[in-house]
């Protein structure tokens, strides 16, 4: 058993360890740009900051309540890296673009960058994550007291829950403030922490593939005996299909949270420094999350059948090594399992920090007092490092209240859920913001904010019910009484998984709110400019910048700004660079509107673009140009570039005008081709019986003193030749009838199984013939259709027929069963022979296709339409006919027909 003291001293110790690594990454940044640390592999393993102590202990702990359930959570990332890169391909292009610092910024930026989103955006990302940041807390403190155990019982009193949890709180948020805020630039990559999330990220898939390969292997004795050993038990976490509501709701959140979390912005995004590592990024970062996932089932079925009852399946990791007596490898998975909490919890902060002191803090102190050279010249930058400082340590603070206010949730999943659907109300505006152009803020603020109120409502609220008389009475009952307003009941639905009903409402207002307010209203001048550089990132030049702030301004003043925000060398610089000089008489002249822009540009990244253009506002005055002239000016030349848009779609349509009459002409070949196939095969087919029956017609003529056994034997072959030919001519006809539309098809109500026994009577000969058994199995008695008996008689007949002409079993046999499923009557025809070849499985009812031997001796060799007529025949009886696996081990053909509604209620009725 592991005592208390060390299991910290090991804690402090791997902090320590993250400072080192963070320190020295730092370091060797700062002397090589090119270093190490700008690779696909680390931003790779940074993005693992998404698995979290939910992935880590969370995700066995539901597979133990909810089976598959957890697989979603990985799916929905996979999903976004795989399928949907080209939407992270265009987030990364326009950050690198507009120096976003946030997805508030981001979002704020494209709706005219306007201070009132990112406020609203920054307020619900901050509620959103607290639950998270107190997810992770409870997960190290529940670590904690399990790998120490109650053997520690004395040094747990002294040290409890909230105790452990004050700990950890103040420890990350030291190293957070430490190694997040070194500088101002938000834009500005942390090079030390994403190398500490990497060295993370690594420690955390190994720790937890030791424990599955220990569990699996060296105590389960391999996956298979792990599930035969819980079947045995009673156990069957995948006895409910998790394709339910509640999955489909978790894909979605998983794959918007992998997108709208702000840590995972801020590293997949924000921390990007080449697009193309996009490209690893997308197989390498599914690979990570399927390797964190293998063992997820194993360990929880062991952990059911072999932990005593009670025992917490989220520390499965932890407690199945200490109970096998290996306490190192438990010590191992605590720091894997501290690691996938400490990074969310590094992360989280850094970028929560930066939405609050750019968004919130930076403005106000913007808006209340005019820019002024009183006061010290670096008071912004200042301010902006402060306010980072301080947010980080009051959202670590936010994030252990809400631990201490919900200590009574015994599971992690459900916590992690809260913070998913809380950020999945930026999904819709961020969509909004990428792919639709008109687009407006009205409509982003007002569905974003509807969606976080539906969601603190049906989902926020509710995780306090523990801990407050007052929710748990409003989840009883609703406010003043109004049941239809009960949290889990909103609008009388009730009935339904709370998160479905959750993540339904707030997303369904959310996004119809969006697009109302943006249908009905109208952008603003800011708006428009902004919508355009967003959607067409990819047509658009990268150098296109629009100019929106224009007036008076001296090269002092707007370096005086600069200076504040960015320090004097990067300020010098970056005028350096332009071109704009500040000495002497230069520094009073007014600057060029594009350097103007420029240098807006070059503060977003580090205040955000809402405060660089508050700041550059109050500076620059006497706006030389209006800005609705300015809009005129580029809506002139935006329709230039439309009209040349127009002009590239007309020779696109053109294009595709062309690839299209290829096409068909290509069609035209592949049926000329057909025909010819068609012929070839039916002159080859006829071709041979006639030259039998032409051979021995002309050796019965010419020779008439022939034996007579040796002539019954001739005119035997011309018979049989003469019956084959007939019966290829009359599948030849038939299929022309099939294809082209039968005058004489009349349906009519009969009963299916009259029609079976009828087709199994006229076989009967044919099962003597061949010495074939015909076995009966369950039979649906009954069965009412709308249909033509003559076909379906052709069906079961041609189907028996073959099951007995292609059987060499040594015994050979049909089984024959009907039954009805639901409004289905079902027949399944079987035999014991080789069964159909894998190669022609999936092409069986194709034309011209015979599977098997069909020179049989007396047999008919068929010109391989006989399934393909049966298809048809089926088909048009609006039922089907299926290749399946069957009673016996061979072939098994299933015909499913819909049943005679009308026949079937009227009898109903009268009974």
């Amino acid at each position: 058993m592991l005592s208390l003291d060390f299991v910290i001293l090991t804690a402090v110790g791997y902090i320590g360890l993250l400072f080192l690594i963070a320190y020295a990454s730092d370091a060797i940044a700062h002397r090589s740009k090119g270093s190490f640390l700008h690779s696909p592999v680390v931003y790779t393993l940074s993005i693992a900051v998404y698995c979290t102590s939910w992935t880590f202990y969370g995700a066995v702990g539901t597979a133990a309540r909810s089976g598959l359930e957890f697989t979603a959570i990985y799916i929905g990332p996979t999903l976004v890296f795989v399928g949907w890169w080209f939407l992270l391909r265009k987030l990364i292009l326009i950050s690198h673009a507009q120096r976003i610092t946030s997805v508030a910024d981001f979002l704020s930026s494209r709706f005219g960058k306007s201070s009132q989103l990112a406020v609203l955006v920054t307020l619900i990302a901050v509620i959103s994550v607290t639950p998270y940041i107190a997810l992770q807390l409870k997960a190290i403190t529940s670590s904690i007291q399990a790998v120490v155990g109650t053997g520690n019982a004395d040094h747990l009193a002294a040290f409890d829950e909230l105790t452990l949890a004050l700990g950890v709180a103040v420890c990350m948020a030291l190293f957070t403030i430490l190694f997040g805020t070194r500088n101002v630039d938000a834009r500005e990559q942390h090079l030390g922490v994403v190398a500490a999330i990497a060295f993370e990220a690594v420690v955390k898939l190994f720790a937890l593939l030791a424990v599955g390969i220990f569990v699996v292997y060296g105590l389960g004795g391999g996956m298979g005996q792990i599930y035969e050993n819980a079947a045995a038990a009673g156990f069957d976490i995948y006895e409910q299909s998790p394709l339910g509501s509640r999955w489909v709701a978790l894909l979605v959140l998983s794959a918007s949270a992998v997108i709208c979390l702000p840590r995972q912005f801020q590293i997949t995004v924000v921390e990007n420094s080449d697009e193309n590592f996009l490209r690893t990024a997308g197989w390498a970062f599914p690979t990570y999350l399927l390797l964190m996932s293998v063992f997820t089932a194993p360990i929880a079925f062991y952990g059911l059948t072999t932990m005593p009852a009670g025992s917490n399946p989220d520390m499965y990791v932890l407690t199945l090594p200490m109970e096998a007596g290996y306490d190192s490898l438990a010590l191992f998975a605590f720091i894997g399992g501290f690691s996938s909490a400490t990074s969310m919890i590094i992360v989280a902060s850094i970028a929560l920090s930066i939405m609050v002191s750019n968004h919130i803090v930076l403005p106000l102190a913007l808006r209340g007092s005019r820019v002024s050279e009183e006061g010290s010249d670096r008071d912004i930058a200042r301010l902006i490092l402060r306010s980072r400082r301080i947010s980080i340590a009051g959202l670590v603070a936010l994030g252990f209240i809400y631990f201490w206010l919900t200590q009574g949730s015994d599971a992690l999943a459900p916590i992690g859920l809260i913070s998913f659907a809380g950020v999945a109300q930026f999904l819709p505006a961020v969509l909004a913001a990428l792919y639709w152009r008109t687009a407006n803020l009205k409509g982003a603020f007002s569905g974003t904010l509807v969606g976080f109120i539906v969601w603190a409502w049906t989902m926020f609220l509710p995780s306090f019910q523990a801990s407050s008389p007052w929710v748990a009475s409003v989840m009883q009952v609703g406010p003043w009484g109004i049941s239809w307003l009960r949290p889990e009941a909103l609008f009388g639905m009730s009935d339904i998984d709370p998160l479905v009903h959750a993540v339904f409402w707030s997303l369904l207002l959310n996004c119809s709110i969006l697009a109302l307010v943006s249908v009905f209203s109208a952008q603003g001048a800011l708006e428009r400019l902004q919508s355009t550089l967003f959607v067409d990132i990819l047509r658009r030049s990268s150098s296109f910048q629009p100019h929106t702030i224009r007036g008076s301004a001296t090269t002092s003043e707007l370096f005086f700004v600069a200076e504040r925000v960015l320090g004097w060398k990067r300020a010098n610089d970056l005028f350096h660079a332009a071109g704009v000089s500040r000495a002497g008489s230069a520094a009073k002249l007014d600057v060029p509107p594009e350097f103007i822009a420029e240098l807006e540009k070059e503060l977003a990244g580090s205040i955000g673009s809402a405060s660089a253009h508050i700041l550059l506002t109050s500076v620059v005055a006497g706006d030389a140009i209006p800005l609705e002239e300015a809009m005129r000016i580029a809506d002139e030349t935006q329709q230039a570039i439309e009209y040349s848009h127009q002009l590239e779609l007309t020779s696109q349509e053109l294009r595709t005008t062309a690839q299209q009459l290829q096409d068909a002409n290509a069609m035209l070949q592949e049926l000329h081709r057909q025909k010819d196939d068609f012929l070839a095969h039916v002159s080859h087919e006829i071709r041979t019986p006639m030259t039998s029956i032409r051979s021995f017609s002309e050796i019965l003529l010419s020779e008439p003193d022939l034996p007579d056994d040796q002539a019954n034997r001739f005119i035997s072959t011309i018979h049989n030749e003469s019956v084959r030919l007939t019966k290829l001519i009359e599948e030849i006809l038939d299929l022309s009838v099939l294809e082209h539309g039968e005058k004489e098809w009349v349906n009519r109500s009969i009963n299916g199984e009259d029609v079976l026994d009828e087709a199994i009577g006229v076989c009967e000969a044919l099962a003597r013939k061949q010495s074939v058994t015909i076995e009966m199995g369950q039979r649906a008695g009954y069965a009412p259709l709308f249909a033509n008996a003559g076909r379906l008689s052709q069906v079961f007949i041609n189907i028996i027929a073959n099951a007995m002409l292609h059987n060499e079993a040594p015994r050979p046999r049909v089984h024959v069963t009907s039954r009805l499923e639901g409004d289905r009557y079902v027949v399944e025809i079987s035999d014991n022979g080789k069964g159909i070849p894998e190669p022609y499985r999936y092409t069986i009812f194709d034309k011209f296709v015979r599977a098997g031997r069909s020179d049989m001796e007396g047999g008919y060799v068929g010109l391989g339409l006989g399934l393909n007529i049966s298809h048809t025949i089926v088909a048009k009886l609006e039922g089907s006919l299926e290749l399946v696996r069957g009673h016996l081990p061979g072939a098994c053909f299933r015909v499913s027909l819909p049943l005679d509604q009308t026949i079937a209620k009227a009898e109903a009725k009268a009974s």
